[in-house]
Parts: structure tokens; sequence; C-alpha cells
């Protein structure tokens, strides 16, 4: 058996454990953010490795304790997981060199709450069992929850509380789920499940139904589409940037449950249940779209615009996936690294202009000439990562919605390019707003009249910038490296539509074509 698979899950805890033996020895935060980096370096080299393998088309299952698939818990590398597990790594990784400038020291528990999200976020992407996925939310959310109101006062804790409630709320609804599809199909394991809904006597089609849509009702409401998007914005505009920038994976974790259960379990194999709620996940994606640039617009702070941006970023995945085909699914895959990297990097530059706006509030106007080129980085930092979220050439994001929008089927062209194009306007001129706002005007003339989230008692410090230039270098590396990304998207899209190798890896069966 191939242990390569568990790592990503094993060396985060195993390092959010040694985190919390440190935190009661009275060490210093070196030896915590030593403990981080040595544990994050481990977990580069096992990713590096599983997606090496995978990126061949090698599918991986691994049984916990050796139990049959059937009947134990299974985890499952594919291309698909080895492309999400390498976007998580990349976000994780600035990610904590933005907090451990200094911003780890007034949460406590960082470093233990942040190993524990990428357990989460990695046993997600691998498990091969539905309960589990089930579990691995939970371990993430837990740990996020920690994260958002580490350090927090006043309203990020009242916003908080509300991003608590309402991932209780659709944990809940997906234990119903579980149950309910249990009760039907007699299994939780992924491959097995594939197997009944074809053998599935028509007297139990009615409640299945009624299971699955629930399970994607919860799956699109961790992927924030309307309307159960209200939850985010405000959420992740008053979390810390390097917290916030680590939530923008978060909404792809639903997507990606919402493409690994349709590709399963509502394939053109799948006989009633064939093609099931991709109508409505299409419409539900083109509003959340049209909603989320809206939003953009009519934004008034930095990091809420960026929060939009992440649910403008979602919706479109929802339309490329929804769609179903090979060209859209692949071109969907290649823009959710991007805007997840090009998203992450906003909220940092948000952070940045604020500790510069609050240091330029204590500054005179005759000292503007010495306020001005403090603007330089972060402006171009701007620059580079609105050109990027808002799909302007020569970046990954023209790229992949050139590839979206040359991909989708006739019956739906007038309707997603006209979605698609005017989000995007509307996007440019958000920013572009935006823009005018943070950098062509006097300090002290209106600044005054945006509230402050979170008191500044610091100033921006060079491995923050070096964090964000890390996130936009993975931008500009995924443009000039369209190509062969792009061929991996390909492959990953054509493993997801013929989802027969998958099958046979799982349930250890002989790979045969279905029959419904």
């Amino acid at each position: 058996m191939n242990h390569l698979v568990i790592l990503p899950i094993l060396i985060p805890l195993l390092g959010a454990a040694l985190s919390l033996f440190i935190e009661h020895r009275r060490y210093g935060p070196k030896v915590q953010r030593s403990v981080a980096w040595a544990s994050m370096a481990a977990l580069a080299v096992a990713v590096a490795l599983l997606v090496a393998q995978t990126s061949q088309g090698q599918i991986s299952a691994y049984l916990l304790g050796d139990w049959p698939a059937r009947l134990g818990i299974a985890l499952v590398a594919d291309g698909l997981a080895g492309w999400m597990l390498a976007t998580t790594l990349l976000l994780a990784i600035p990610c904590l060199l933005y907090a451990c400038t200094g911003w780890d020291r007034r949460a406590p528990h960082f470093h233990a709450l942040f190993q524990f999200q990428l357990v989460g976020l990695n046993g997600a992407f691998l498990t091969g069992d539905i309960f589990n996925l089930f579990v691995f939310f939970e371990v993430m959310l837990i740990a996020s929850y920690g994260l958002l109101l580490s350090g927090g006062r006043g309203l990020r804790m009242r916003i908080g509380l509300h991003y608590v409630v309402f991932n209780v709320t659709a944990s809940t609804l997906f234990l119903i789920a579980l149950g309910m599809l249990y009760a039907t199909l007699g299994s939780l394991n992924m491959a097995e499940i594939s197997q009944r809904i074809i053998e599935l006597p028509p007297s139990h089609l009615k409640l299945a139904k009624a299971a699955l849509g629930l399970l994607l009702l919860v799956f699109c409401s961790k992927a924030a589409l309307l309307p159960m998007y209200l939850w985010l914005p405000e959420s992740y505009a008053r979390a810390p940037a390097a917290v916030a920038a680590l939530f923008v994976i978060m909404t792809k974790v639903g997507l990606y449950s919402v493409l690994r259960v349709t590709s399963l379990w509502f394939d053109a194999d799948a006989g009633a249940m064939s093609g099931y709620g991709s109508d409505w996940l299409l419409w539900a994606g083109i509003a959340t779209l049209v909603v989320g640039a809206l939003g953009a617009l009519a934004a008034t702070r930095m990091s809420v615009l960026v929060a939009y941006l992440v649910v403008v970023s979602a919706a479109t995945l929802f339309i490329a996936f929804a769609l179903g085909n090979a060209g859209t699914i692949s071109a969907g895959l290649y823009y959710l690294p991007h805007s997840t990297f090009a998203a992450a990097a906003l909220f940092l530059i948000a952070d940045l202009m604020r500790r510069r706006r609050v240091q330029a509030d204590r500054r005179r106007e005759h000292e503007l000439a010495a306020v001005l080129p403090s603007r330089t980085v972060p402006g171009l930092l701007f620059l580079v990562s609105a050109v990027a979220v808002a799909g302007l050439p020569p970046l990954a994001g023209f790229l992949a919605k050139a590839a979206l929008l040359s991909a989708v089927p006739a019956a739906h062209t007038g309707v997603v390019w006209t979605v698609v194009l005017g989000s995007s306007l509307l996007v440019i001129m958000g920013l572009a707003r935006t823009g005018i706002r943070l950098f062509w005007r006097v300090p002290g003339d209106d600044d005054a009249a945006i509230p402050d989230p979170e008191p500044v008692d610091a100033p921006a410090r060079p491995f923050e910038t070096t964090a964000t230039c890390l996130l936009l270098g993975y931008v500009v590396l995924m443009s000039v490296f369209a190509a062969p990304l792009m061929r991996q998207t390909d492959a990953i899209a054509a493993q997801l539509l013929a989802p027969d190798q998958y099958l046979h890896d799982v349930r250890g069966t002989a790979p045969q074509v279905r029959q419904p």
C-alpha cells in the first residue's frame, strides 16, 4: 500500500500537536515558527511527490486500517486531488509568512489552528468517503472559527458569531443528508454510491433525490452560492489579512465537493440521476455572478470588495463545472488557483494599504511628497492583482475566461457570454474606483469617512510585501506556463468525465463499462 497518500493529512496533524505542546513550555515565538515552517517543508515534499504521481494519470487508493473500501475509510489521490493539494500548499506558504511577521503573537494557538486548517483542507480533497468529507469539513471549520475570532473584539466578534452559526446550521443539514443517503443506498463510500445509484429501484428514487439535493445545497452554501453568500463578505473582510487570504480556498472546498460528487454520481451512465442538479446549479451560478459583481461595484472598503471578488470567482467556477463538458471543466480548474492567489494577494494588499493610510493620517499635508513614494510598491501590487482578478490580458485570468467562453455549448452561449463579460466589466469599474480612491487622493481628505476594522499597532514589514509578491508571482507563472498547466487540467477533466478507473481502484473490481 502506498503510504504517501496519507502524509498530507498526517504531517500537519503532527505539526499541530507539536505546536500545542511547545506553547505551554514558555518557548519563544521563534521556536513556534520554526516548528510551523518545518511542518510546511515536510508537507511541501509530500505534496510534490503526490502531484508528480497523480499528474501521470495514476490513482492511488489508501485504505485506513487496511479495511475493504466498502467497510472502512478510503483516501483517494487522483489528478483533481493533487491539483487542489498543490493549490492549498502554495497558498498556505505566503499566508504563514505574512502571519509570522508579528500577527501570530496576537492570536492564541495560531500555529496549531493553522496546521489543523491544513489537515481539514487536505483531508477533504483526499477522502473517498462522503462521511469523512463531513469530518474534514468540521476540522477545517473548527480551526477557522479559532483563526477568525483570535485576537478580535467588537464588530469582528459579532460577525464571527454569524459565521459560526451559519456553518453549524449547514453542518447539521449535512448530517441529515448523510443519514438519508445511508438509509437509501446503504453506503457512504463515494465509489460504492456511484454503483448503487445505478441499481437504485424506482421506489427509492425520490428519497435519493431529496438526500442528494440536500447534500448539494450544503456544498453550495459552503461555496457561497446565491442566496447563501450573505455570510461571506463581512466575515472575510473583518478577518485578519493572513486568515482572510487562507480562507479564500475554503469556498473552493465546496466547489470541489460539487465537482467530485457530480462527476462520480450524476454522469451519463447514472440512469435517472444523470445530470441531476446541473441546470439549477448553472442558473444559480449565473445569478450569483451578477450579484457578486454588483457587490464589488458597490463596495466602499477594499476588503469588502475583495470578499465579493471571492463570490465572483466561486460563481464563475459554478458556471464552468455545471456546464459539464471537458473544455469548461478544464478552464475552470485552470481558473481556480489563479483566482485563489489573486484574491488572497488583494486581501494582503488591503491590509498593507490600511496600515499606510493610518500612518498618512498622522502626517501633515505639506509632507505629502514623503507619503506618495510609500504608495509606489503597493500601487504596483494592486495594479497586477486588479489585472489578474478582472481577467484582463496578458495574465492567466484572461486565458482562463477565454478558454471557458470558447467551450460553452451553443445552447448557453448567449447568456453565459453576456454574464461573464458583463460581470468582468463591473469588476473592472469597482477596482478602478478603489484604486483611484486609494492611490490618487491627498491623505487626510476623506480617509476618516472609511471606518478602520482593526486598530493598527505597527507599520508594514518587508516580509509582508514579500508574501504578497509571492502570491502574485504564482499568477505570473501561471500565465507564463499556461500551455503545460492547461494540458494538465485537460487531463484532469478527462479523468473526471471517465470515472471507471477511479471506481476500479477504490472498489477493487475489474474496470468495466457501467450499465444503467
